[in-house]
């Protein structure tokens, strides 16, 4: 039995294709995936994105138990502050993704957590907790995340404060409709916005709010679907895709938020000699020069027919108007220009490595 978010019947209102999604029972589409993303690109879309998991660290050991579990240095979170972060396991893979948002410093920190593995994270943290007061709070939130161009327009005007003027990877906290209210300036499309963790008995009425303030900015709900083709035009990874319990960071371009040199933290020696010996594969992004839809799981070729690796998310690019696709490659075919091919259902289809994102953020 699908699980359901405080929105559903708000879906259903407005016509959105309904389907079960990590267990949710959320939309695909409405008005159709193509309208949706270039809404999202050229005005302002809403996502329903209630289904992700919220989990709190609170009191004297909140800070030290997160710098423990996660790869990013927390300690440099101020009040306010967010930060993109990775949740690695004792085998130097990945348990999640997440982003960890500074409430209270040292002491009070949200966590925002991938919906299909809220539980395993959850449970993760509870096996290595350092002391902290650790609970999951995502029953008692929804979550919107309100995309693109004019999103901080819609915003301001909805929530009567200046979002505009808030920097990236940011949070406020407020109140709406009477229920408490987090503001964070991030996102999962590239484009300007803000999610917003709303208590969950007011999430229909700033849904209905946004919707309802946002028409005359061209507003559209939007569905996964849409969010998908969103993400992959900015190769931002996805768990399950570009990312997993085997993966090395590095492999997965995120050495970025790695920070052995500032802390411990689990599984560090296991990713730092991973590095060490020299990364096997790189995650890329590339184009189709011939017609072809790439898909996860569909093989990569060299020129003389050598196995080179894997795509682990394809789409045709409404923005672009064209196919592209994020693949592993093997460390010799990762630079800028080469010419691989894709097996497409038995049909080798070329391709090339290009530069990211496929769209400028």
């Amino acid at each position: 039995m699908s699980q359901k978010t405080p929105l559903v019947d708000e879906h259903v209102k407005l016509g959105g294709k309904m389907v079960d999604f990590a267990g949710w029972w959320m939309p695909i589409q409405y008005k159709g995936l193509r309208e949706e993303h270039n809404c999202v690109r050229s005005k302002v879309g809403l996502f329903d994105v209630s289904h992700m998991g919220e989990i709190r660290f609170k009191g004297p050991k909140a800070l030290e138990t997160l710098e423990w579990l996660t790869t990013n240095d927390v300690s440099k979170l101020q009040n306010g502050e967010a930060q993109y972060s990775l949740l690695p396991n004792d085998q130097g893979g990945l348990v999640d993704d997440i982003i960890v948002y500074c409430l209270k410093k040292d002491q009070d920190y949200l966590v925002c957590v991938n919906a299909s593995n809220k539980d395993k994270d959850f449970e993760w943290m509870k096996k290595h907790n350092r002391g902290a007061e650790i609970t999951d709070e995502s029953s008692q939130w929804g979550q919107i995340a309100v995309q693109g161009p004019q999103a901080l327009a819609l915003l301001d005007q909805v929530l009567s404060k200046p979002i505009s003027q808030m920097k990236s990877f940011t949070v406020l906290e407020t109140e709406f409709a009477g229920g408490k209210a987090l503001i964070a300036t991030t996102g999962y499309t590239g484009e300007k916005g803000a999610e917003v963790f709303i208590a969950a008995p007011q999430a229909v009425a700033l849904w209905q709010t946004l919707l309802e303030k946002g028409a005359s900015l061209g507003v559209q709900p939007i569905g996964l679907g849409a969010r998908d083709t969103l993400r992959t035009e900015m190769k931002y990874s996805l768990y399950g895709h570009e990312i997993d319990d085997t993966t090395n960071p590095y492999e997965a371009g995120l050495g970025w938020v790695i920070k052995p040199q500032k802390k411990d933290f689990l599984g560090k020696a296991q990713i730092l000699i991973h590095r060490e010996k020299g990364l096997q594969r790189s995650l890329v992004g590339f184009t189709m020069l011939e017609k072809g839809i790439p898909r996860q799981g569909y093989t990569a070729f060299s020129s003389d027919g050598q196995q080179i690796g894997q795509v682990t998310s394809g789409t045709h690019s409404p923005t672009l108007d064209a196919p592209v696709g994020i693949a592993y490659l093997a460390t010799p075919y990762v630079a800028e220009g080469t010419e691989f091919a894709v097996d497409i259902r038995g049909r080798k289809v070329k391709a090339k490595v290009c530069k990211t994102p496929f769209v400028p953020r």
